[in-house]
């Protein structure tokens, strides 16, 4: 990170850090984990968490068949417009495999190991999509063998078709073999760790509201900014947060600090100096010329999220130093 401007402090006046947000704040631009139970699709778990919450939309990133649980992400608000991000995230699966008889394990082990790196994947004949052959990068690993039984960890990139691998593993094996369990364990940066069950939202909203207690709904919702932390970022002044917010180009006055080694084209962060998502950006131009300009453009704002209420688009000089 390199500091273009020392000196840049940030109005008390306006905006607040995301910590600092009121559950309702958060509920128009935030995030929850929810482990998804065996039987509905994610689109009904996604609706059920929608009614728990008292919201009009809740977005997920990412389907899971009726017969999958495991890490559902749902977004909230202007979290939504994040969706197509969410949904291009790795994801990880545990799979249990059953087969006629007993496994041969190092058949296995070979079958397993040719569903490593640039794999062709085929929709399932059950799929809605068109039909169409892809190749997708995918990691699959032999966790335990129990007679007919296997257990299996599969990372895959966006857009595989999970559930084919066991038809794929059955064509290499020359035998069938059935997908019993599905789980998923991963969604980029979210983990098992993180989600929480639909009766666990339930009760955290009862109680913030009946209650007028909010630990437990705090521990669940999170910021829109943690859907954005893998990118780097630029920090702002309040001035340039509030012109971006208003579509405007973030300009090289308005730069406090700027992750190093960034190039033109670069997808990055724009955040003010409280810690709040402004926007996502393109860079204009690289971190190593920065600090050799005085003026210009320095990124352009593809998707602003901050209100444009926020801050105010300029305010005095002595403010800032």
């Amino acid at each position: 990170m390199i500091t273009i401007d020392g000196d840049a402090k940030t109005s008390p006046a306006h905006g607040c850090t995301p910590a600092e947000r009121t559950i309702e704040e958060l509920l128009e631009a935030g995030m929850l984990v929810i482990d998804k139970p065996q039987g509905p699709n994610s689109h009904q778990v996604s609706a059920w968490a929608r009614d728990i919450l008292g919201l009009d939309k809740l977005g997920h990133g990412g389907t899971l068949d009726p017969f999958a649980t495991g890490v559902l992400v749902l977004l909230s608000g202007r979290a939504m417009r994040l969706t197509k991000k969410v949904l291009s995230h790795d994801k990880t699966y545990v799979g249990v495999l059953r087969a006629p008889n007993d496994f041969d394990k190092s058949a296995l082990e070979r079958a397993i190991a040719q569903m490593c790196g640039q794999v062709y994947n085929v929709p399932p004949e059950i799929s809605a999509v068109k039909v169409q052959v892809r190749s997708r990068r995918m990691e699959t690993k032999l966790l335990e063998v129990d007679g007919r039984d296997a257990a299996i960890e599969v990372t895959c990139e966006a857009g595989t078709y999970i559930r084919t691998i066991a038809r794929d593993l059955g064509l290499l094996l020359g035998h069938p073999v059935e997908l019993k369990e599905l789980r998923r364990t991963q969604s980029g940066r979210f983990l098992e760790s993180h989600c929480i069950t639909l009766q666990e939202l339930k009760d955290a909203v009862w109680l913030w509201k009946e209650k007028g207690e909010e630990k437990a709904i705090r521990k669940i919702l999170a910021p829109i900014e943690s859907l954005v932390s893998d990118l780097p970022k630029v920090v702002v002044k309040d001035g340039a947060a509030g012109a971006i917010a208003h579509g405007a180009p973030l300009m090289r006055p308005g730069i406090v600090s700027v992750d190093n080694d960034l190039e033109r084209g670069d997808l990055v962060r724009l955040l003010t100096l409280k810690g709040e998502l402004v926007s996502l950006g393109s860079m204009l131009t690289r971190t190593e010329m920065i600090q050799e300009m005085e003026t210009g453009e320095i990124a352009r704002p593809d998707l602003v999220f901050l209100p444009s209420e926020t801050y105010p688009k300029a305010w005095k000089k002595a403010q800032s130093e």
